[in-house]
């Protein structure tokens, strides 16, 4: 049988001619080095590679190792705590072995294959066991235990399960079928291009509270739900993930930097080491994993980057923890297919992009979700995903923020002209929208209180108004306003200064419980309303700018859970007895 051998190279993109019995995504080895590839077209022997290592040197002739697998991954106890490459090399070994720039053809395991781990099974021998059930438990890092599941085509009794210490490759139990026996290990391989099997997803019912007040507030995502953060360069949105992955009401992040500049990339890296995990204390990378995949790393690598970071967090959700995964950003994920599709001679679609553009991001997002797992205990997990898009200049026309925006529920609009004001998050509230707000009324009213979506809708009909008034006092100016309109400016301002402007670095206002945030709403509302109240009685609004009270509004944002219904209840007193002064100057 004749070789297969290297006949065209075209940058990341590979042709090779001799291949027998090769199947489209099956991984093949290139040239001495044995880069890493994956067979994305064929023509009878002939195939089409992407490559995910830089093909500089590759000469045609070379051979061509078809390793007759698709691109697959370990999952077990050890992830957590890593970081990985695109195609999941751990880079902390990498770098042992190869110095500061990457060597290629270097295949690393995933796991730790020497360390070993504490097993504990919680079934006994004889028990009979079922697709997705658990058997045993290793404490995979103080905080998160890693749950040993059966695998999804595996039924039968338990013939052999043993406690003790074990490493990743060594098996644990054995599953007697009806036709075969199954060896159960620590960890298992699953294929990243599909998606692992769920009994039934739930509809969006409960908010991923994150802390954020315009997010939690006026644009919550559901636990499971899908969110698109587009925005141009500087407008925050790394930060806005990094205040998420850290602040998020998730058990497990998966943080995935996908063709994102090296100098952003490098500050996740090492910041996210050092920070704390607000609920447990312990360092926040006991339940996160990084794929870290920069601008200068090979391009066919930020699409393998995106399916390991989705089939990382779909492995933990089966466990029944909530995941969270934060995508930063599809759109080099999109610059990649955009270039390999240019290389293959594909038809373009919109702007040079693929025409399938639209259904691989589908794909990707509609593998997010709250879902019932395959499991006799109907374990629920969940799935968040939140995906960062980087439109050329802001420009939300363009395909991938449009794409985009067909397939997510929840949309935060990044605008540059907040983030050069400083107002922080810089999420423009008059074009961003959640489709889940409605669904989670039912949530709000219970765990929060039954005025929340009132007070949410009058916040938003404030700002819009003041939106409409802005044109007026472009051309006539503040003070030509009538009073009332002057009250409804003075209202949404504070609800912009006091409420939804919100510092990440600052160890009070980074993070703003459920609680907080309706009391604060609450509180600077019925200022409002009262200051409208006072107008139709004759007070002018510069009189009641001027009061203490709405001096204090702005001190509550920065005031620790635990003083806040206190300080509120002293406003609450001090706005009653100085709009009540107010209205007695007015009679006399």
């Amino acid at each position: 049988m004749a070789e297969a051998i290297v006949s065209r190279i075209s940058g990341p993109v590979v042709a090779a001619k001799g291949l027998d019995g090769a199947q489209m995504f099956d991984v093949v080895r290139i040239g001495e080095l044995g880069l890493v590839g994956e067979i994305v077209r064929l023509e009878g022997k002939s195939a089409m590679i992407q490559v995910y290592e830089d093909t500089t040197g590759l000469k045609p002739g070379e051979k061509v190792i078809n390793t007759k697998r698709p691109l697959s991954m370990q999952l077990g106890p050890g992830l957590l705590k890593s970081i990985y490459d695109g195609i999941q090399r751990p880079l902390d070994i990498l770098r042992e072995q190869s110095g500061d720039f990457i060597s290629r053809g270097n295949i690393i395991p995933a796991l730790d294959q020497k360390k070993k781990w504490d097993f504990v099974p919680v079934k006994k021998k004889g028990d009979h066991v079922s697709p997705g059930e658990i058997i045993g438990e290793v404490q995979e890092t103080p905080i998160i235990k890693h749950k040993i599941m059966i695998p999804h085509n595996v039924n039968g009794e338990l013939t052999e399960i043993t406690e003790g210490k074990y490493t990743v490759d060594e098996n644990v139990a054995a599953v007697k079928t009806i036709s075969t026996t199954t060896d159960i290990g620590l960890s298992s391989w699953w294929t990243v291009r599909t998606p692992r099997p769920v009994a039934r997803k739930l509809p969006p019912e409960e908010p991923l509270l994150t802390g954020q007040r315009i997010l939690d507030t006026f644009f919550p995502i559901a636990k499971g739900g899908t969110a698109a953060i587009p925005g141009p360069f500087g407008s925050g949105k790394t930060v806005i993930q990094q205040q998420l992955a850290k602040w998020a009401d998730s058990d497990i992040i998966v943080y995935v930097g996908c063709g994102e500049r090296g100098n952003e990339m490098c500050e996740v890296l090492s910041t996210f080491p050092k920070l704390e995990d607000p609920k447990t204390k312990r360092p926040l990378m006991e339940r996160t994993i990084l794929v870290a995949n920069t601008s200068n790393m090979p391009v066919a690598a930020r699409e393998a980057s995106i399916y390991t970071g989705i089939t990382m967090g779909e492995y933990y959700r089966d466990m029944g923890y909530g995941v969270a995964l934060m995508a930063d950003s599809t759109s080099r994920w999109a610059e990649a297919l955009r270039e390999i599709s240019g290389r293959l001679e594909e038809m373009p679609g919109e702007e040079g992009y693929p025409a399938y553009l639209g259904r691989r991001l589908a794909e990707f997002y509609e593998r997010g979700g709250k879902a019932i797992t395959i499991s006799p205990d109907k374990r629920v997990g969940s799935l968040s995903i939140v995906g960062a898009v980087s439109p050329p200049g802001g420009d939300f026309s363009e395909p991938v923020s449009q794409n985009t925006l067909r397939v997510t529920r929840v949309f935060w609009a990044l605008d540059a002209s907040l983030a050069s004001r400083r107002h922080f998050p810089a999420i423009n509230w008059l074009t961003s929208y959640s489709l889940y707000a409605d669904e989670m009324s039912d949530w709000y009213k219970d765990n929060v209180s039954k005025e929340w979506t009132t007070q949410r809708i009058e916040a938003l009909e404030i700002l819009q108004k003041e939106a409409e008034l802005q044109e007026i006092v472009q051309l006539v100016g503040y003070d030509a306003l009538p009073e009332p309109e002057k009250g409804i400016l003075d209202t949404s301002r504070s609800i912009r200064e006091d409420y939804l402007q919100q510092s990440a670095y600052d160890a009070v206002d980074t993070y703003t419980s459920i609680k907080k945030q309706h009391i604060m709403l609450s509180v600077i509302l019925e200022f409002g309303r009262m200051e409208a109240d006072a107008i139709k009685k004759g007070i002018s609004s510069s009189k009641i700018s001027a009061l203490e009270a709405r001096k204090m509004l702005s001190k509550i944002k920065w005031t620790k859970e635990d003083q806040v219904e206190q300080l509120v209840s002293e406003i609450r007193t001090n706005m009653k007895q100085q709009f009540d002064n107010l209205l007695k100057e007015a009679s006399e």
